[in-house]
């Protein structure tokens, strides 16, 4: 094996945004971390939003416009079910029976 080629193994802090740290060993004398046991929200059940450099901001400026411009473009149809359009052949239908009747009289 080679000397002197490995990185050195040492104890090393790992911190996280929420404040809770402890120790480890790496190859880096620190870590820090976003989010960590403590306060991941699958282990605290608490829903928890992580915006790192704007990037939420970044989204809703970029496509909150385009939605909102689709949305208006496009009008919504109404659309008749079998059972309106049966209902209305219906009524047709009896309403020319009865005048037919009145008429017959």
């Amino acid at each position: 094996m080679k000397e002197n080629i490995h990185p050195k193994y040492v104890e090393c802090t790992v911190s996280c945004a929420c404040g809770y740290a402890f120790k480890t060993r790496s190859t880096r004398p620190e870590i820090k971390l976003d989010i960590c046991g403590n306060c991941h929200p699958f282990f605290t059940g608490k829903q928890k939003l992580v915006d790192t450099a704007g990037r939420v901001e970044k989204f809703k400026k970029k496509f909150g416009e385009t939605v909102h411009v689709s949305a208006k473009a496009k009008p919504v149809k109404k659309v008749k079910t079998r059972a309106e359009k049966l209902r209305k052949a219906t009524a047709k239908i009896l309403t020319s029976a009865a005048k037919k009747r009145k008429t017959a009289k």
